[in-house]
């Protein structure tokens, strides 16, 4: 039997739905915890309504989901290899003489299709819709009017500059961190003491300096002065901030080699970038690992019983394997391990492991 026989197409296209299924749970799952979240960091915000709280979560959505589509295929083809079995068509297709590589062929074309335009196609869309959502709140905070920290945890970076050092905070970034909202600025003379403190709705990073709008400025024993307009001067160029504030989930498949040339001609670190981009390409081989793992848990389900304790091994296999591909992740991150290893080394131990597992299973 081939991918695209009769039979082929068929058990593909359950594949295909019950992936699919599953992913669309996981998205409206995600979105509905997404979305308490950001009505409880935006709800006391003006002109933060349901309506625009609602479509920020929904672009964040997709980015958030991309993490999840590895499970999607793994659940979903055990489902998909239990219904076979549980409908006796699995049965039927042994007797006639097809062998578990055989009928395993429909499912890993699905799985390594869906992870070539996971990677090409949805990987940009939700990069580009990430990107737009981060800009929204950006522009949210900007309505904020009341003088005080806020309980967010956001992003710290220390900067100098020609007045001294600057401790800045942002609760939110955009434009690959060239853009910020909600800023406080703790400044420091040049003899490092504290001199005054700075908030502002909104930060542009300008050549040299910070422009910042709507900014009220505390200094020691003076009231609180408010400007339309505020500057800071910064030594950290637009290469530095991106480094260090920019969201790489808003740098989709296609901008990543690109960004990792400037970031070598800037003189800052490309590795998580360079492994970002190898996780990219390894991705539709991640797919396949996910059809073989579901493979080895589900096939002998209803010929053998024990049908909750296979679906939980095959669980419980895939999710140790995230948290091995996580480590592995970390550790390549750190420069600990070469990318290329941190990238393609889990992947293809979990298929190699799993092909081994399925030739003992099945030809002993």
């Amino acid at each position: 039997m081939t991918t695209f026989s009769t039979l082929g197409r068929y058990m593909a296209n359950r594949f295909l739905m019950t992936i699919l299924s599953v992913f669309l749970l996981m998205l409206l799952l995600i979105f509905f915890i997404d979305f308490v979240e950001v009505l409880r960091t935006g709800a006391n915000r003006e002109n933060a309504t349901a309506g625009l709280l609602a479509l920020i979560a929904f672009l964040r959505v997709p980015i958030f989901a991309e993490l999840a589509l590895p499970f999607a295929v793994l659940i979903g083809t055990i489902g998909g290899f239990l219904s076979l079995s549980r409908s006796s068509e699995l049965t039927i297709v042994r007797a006639a003489g097809l062998s578990v590589w055989q009928f395993l062929q429909p499912a890993l074309f699905v799985a390594f299709m869906l992870g070539i335009f996971a990677v090409t196609i949805y990987n940009p869309l939700a990069s580009a819709m990430k990107a737009q959502s981060e800009r929204m709140q950006t522009e949210l905070f900007n309505t904020q009017k009341t003088f005080g920290t806020g309980s967010g945890t956001g992003s710290w970076l220390r900067q100098e500059g020609q007045d001294g050092p600057t401790i800045l905070h942002a609760k939110t970034s955009a434009n690959r961190g060239l853009t910020l909202g909600g800023v406080t600025l703790l400044q420091f003379d040049l003899n490092n003491r504290f001199y005054e403190e700075v908030q502002a709705n909104r930060a542009e990073l300008r050549q040299g300096y910070w422009r910042l709008e709507n900014a009220v400025v505390q200094s020691s024993g003076r009231a609180p002065q408010r400007y339309d307009e505020y500057y800071i001067s910064t030594y950290l160029s637009p290469a530095q901030i991106m480094d260090s504030l920019g969201s790489i989930e808003t740098l989709s498949f296609w901008q990543l080699p690109g960004f990792i040339d400037f970031a070598k001609k800037a003189g800052i670190p490309a590795g998580r970038y360079e492994l970002q981009y190898q996780l990219f390409i390894v991705r539709p081989i991640l797919m396949a690992a996910m059809v073989l793992i579901a493979a080895t848990s589900s096939l002998k389900a209803f010929r053998f019983g024990k049908i909750q304790t296979m679906v939980l091994t095959g669980l419980s296999g895939g999710f140790g394997f995230f948290i091995f591909s996580e480590f592995s992740r970390k550790v390549g991150a750190s420069g600990l391990v070469p990318v290329a290893v941190a990238a393609w080394g889990p992947p293809l131990i979990a298929f190699l492991l799993s092909a081994s597992v399925l030739l003992h299973q099945e030809d002993g």
